[in-house]
């Protein structure tokens, strides 16, 4: 039987993870760790198992007497109003994070990291494949995070290349859907919660800028599949996303024909705001055969909308 620690695990994706790791039958402890910085109690609530285990902590100063067959690493935010507010705080929760967590994993185990689209940078070949260095700008406003990503995987695949260690990699592209925080700050949130205040919807710049949204659905199903399910020691990275990409007037625009009251409204574009996200998934369909983002982003903003409107916001 296996111990596992889930760092980051009241977060978005890290509570949707959880549920998938609470379905296996070969845990007999998982350890969830989050200081609650972004990551809600609440998006626990679903979990009802004596196994689970629940520490409030940050990710770099968590100690534990058990050494883990299984970490996974998602204790970073991910939105930028929030990662460009404490950037030390967010290096050190990827960075420092990342050197503990390594001290916590048993011989021969495994520790998976969810990195980013966003160490492309603002790429300017598309769709981006794996072997892309990216166009990044390591003293941007951005860099908090990009670059801690990046980092991260840095060291993770040194220390697979030095001391053998057992890693897995996945980069995320934009992912969305239930449990998203009401105030996360990126776009489909953004505009779903506007929308559902009677607020006017507000787009950053002039909207051309192109992403390839996924919803949290499919993607766990693929870091389901990666990190355990499907057995295969690939260390990475592995881009995982939706390779249709979507500008984000059209999400805009979707989003007002069902709330005709919230009219769109242009803001001064955000500083170094990538310009387009796509991933090449050729990596992805070898490693995962079968595996596809199959929610249309049509159908996602609508799921994702009910969840708002029941979840956090007065019920209509």
């Amino acid at each position: 039987m296996k111990k596992v620690l889930l760092a980051g695990g009241c977060g978005f994706i890290g509570s949707h993870l959880a549920d998938r790791l609470c379905r296996r039958n070969d845990i007999d402890r998982l350890v969830i760790v989050d200081n609650l910085w972004t990551g809600r109690l609440e998006n626990l609530a679903a979990i009802s198992d004596a196994r689970v285990e629940f520490v409030r902590s940050d990710v770099e100063t968590f100690t534990s007497d058990t050494k883990f067959d299984e970490i996974y690493h998602l204790a970073s935010p991910a939105s930028p109003p929030w990662y460009m507010t404490q950037p030390l705080r967010t290096i050190s929760a990827n960075v420092v994070g990342a050197l503990n967590l390594l001290n916590l994993l048993k011989p021969g185990g495994v520790i998976g990291y969810t990195s980013t689209s966003e160490v492309y940078g603002d790429p300017v070949i598309t769709p981006q494949p794996e072997t892309y260095r990216g166009s990044v700008d390591c003293t941007g406003p951005r860099s908090s995070y990009d670059e801690s990503k990046r980092c991260v995987e840095a060291m993770l695949f040194e220390a697979h290349r030095v001391h053998g260690t057992r890693v897995k990699v996945v980069r995320l592209f934009n992912v969305y859907g239930p449990r998203t925080r009401p105030d996360d700050g990126r776009a489909v949130s953004n505009f779903i919660t506007q929308a559902l205040q009677g607020k006017p919807i507000t787009i950053y710049g002039d909207g051309s800028q192109t992403r390839s949204w996924g919803h949290i659905d499919d993607i766990v199903e693929a870091l389901e599949r990666y990190f355990w399910r499907d057995g295969t020691d690939f260390p990475g990275p592995l881009n995982v996303g939706n390779d249709r990409e979507i500008s984000v007037i059209e999400v805009a625009e979707f989003i007002q024909s069902h709330f005709p009251k919230s009219p769109i409204v242009f803001l001064p574009p955000v500083a170094q705001d990538p310009t387009n996200r796509r991933p090449d998934l050729t990596l992805c369909n070898q490693i995962l055969p079968g595996w596809v983002c199959a929610i249309p982003y049509e159908e996602g903003v609508m799921l994702s909308t009910e969840w708002f409107r029941k979840e956090v916001l007065v019920p209509a």
